[in-house]
């Protein structure tokens, strides 16, 4: 279990109630729109579990680009935020009380889950409907990360029915909703194209991914990186792509975007959201179980959610960057991890190496090792015995 968060009151004293809860927490809000220098960390009365719901302890946090367009009053539904207004969806903690009529968890019982916004706090009350437990094996970090990439990507890829006839395109195929997409997809046998950073393209090559950059001329660059083959499906997560999709024949229905509303009007492109806790639960297992992987591209601090939105809303980062609530310290550390993170230091930077192939290179923490044992059978002598 996680140890309580410490608050310290006027007189010094934590300040809690005779449960044991802390009576102060603190949350991110903004009280204007704007880039991320608006957003603040405030404190705030504990809020009270009511009927069906759980007062969880926040461990981790994850941030979307969807914080971002509603911060900057650009929400896609078109609905403006009430100010001030809490920040982020997805969390995963401890159980600290539960309200009436909530019966499915306990004290102290490990979750993750979802809210409707607030998530960036170190204490929020949800709705036992939104909760699930946290798998073993699942870090904290990836638990309170995987609901709006992992249930949006898991949508995205069900509603397109792919299978092994498919070529897919999937933009910013290195984001957190881009990254699980691809590896869905894969699952169902679709051959898969992703648009992302230069840098990221080793890292979309370890999924089976064929990378392709952004920039001018998309259409006539997939079309020569697709080799012949038909786009059948569009997944733009970056959004103003869906000219690019019709361009390459794709029909209006299987072109799927998460933050692009003109491209739904202009071009009939269907717009896919989150799913229910069910499809979370169902998401969750298949990254405990490493069938796929969600990458955690750097941790926050509460103090730092302005840089790590500033990193977010960059879009360079592989995977997704996380808001931590017990990130490790200790008074009077020597040792302590500098700003300069090591992929700024690398970002850009070539790094000349032999071509390999890279199913080889598949670590065995990504997928169930069919892919390694159908290489290996490959190039096994003929007559030699395989390890299936």
């Amino acid at each position: 279990m996680l140890p309580a968060v410490p608050h310290q009151g006027d007189n010094g004293t934590r300040a809690t109630d005779r449960g044991g809860v802390v009576r102060v927490a603190k949350a991110v809000r903004f009280s204007r729109f704007g880039g991320p220098e608006v957003l603040e960390v405030v404190e705030v009365p504990t809020p009270e579990p009511g009927d069906g719901e759980l007062l969880v302890e926040v461990a981790a946090a994850g941030l979307t680009p969807v914080d971002s367009a509603i911060r900057e009053d650009r929400d896609p539904t078109g609905r403006a935020a009430p100010l001030p207004s809490g920040v982020g969806r997805e969390f995963a903690g401890v159980v600290v009380a539960a309200g009436p009529g909530a019966s499915q968890f306990d004290r102290g019982d490990e979750v993750m889950g979802f809210v409707d916004g607030g998530a960036l706090a170190t204490h929020l009350v949800a709705p036992e409907a939104n909760v699930v437990r946290r798998p073993p094996g699942l870090s904290w970090e990836v638990a309170g990360s995987l609901y709006t990439s992992g249930t949006t990507a898991w949508a995205a890829v069900e509603r397109l029915a792919l299978t092994a006839n498919d070529t897919v395109v999937v933009t910013a195929a290195a984001g957190g909703v881009g990254c699980l997409a691809v590896q869905f997809a894969r699952l169902k046998g679709a051959h898969v194209l992703g648009t992302s950073a230069d840098q990221r393209f080793d890292f979309l090559r370890q999924f089976g991914v064929v990378p392709i950059g952004y920039g001018p001329r998309l259409a006539e660059r997939v079309g020569a990186a697709a080799d012949g083959l038909p786009i059948t499906a569009f997944l733009d997560f970056l959004g103003g792509e869906a000219e690019v999709a019709t361009a390459l024949g794709v029909p209006p229905g299987r072109i799927l975007t998460t933050l692009d509303p003109d491209a739904v009007d202009l071009h009939g492109a269907v717009r896919v959201e989150p799913g229910d806790a069910v499809a979370f639960a169902r998401v969750a297992q298949l990254v405990a179980a490493r069938r796929v992987r969600l990458p955690i591209a750097d941790v926050f601090p509460l103090e730092r959610v302005a840089d790590a939105y500033r990193a977010l809303d960059r879009r360079d980062a592989p995977g997704k960057i996380v808001l931590g609530f017990h990130v490790v310290a200790y008074p009077g550390q020597v040792v302590e991890e500098p700003d300069l993170k090591e992929q700024d230091v690398t970002l850009g930077v070539p790094t000349p190496h032999a071509r390999v192939a890279v199913e080889e290179q598949v670590p065995a923490a990504i997928g169930d090792g069919s892919v390694r044992r159908r290489h290996r059978a490959a190039h096994a002598a003929p007559g030699a015995p395989d390890d299936r």
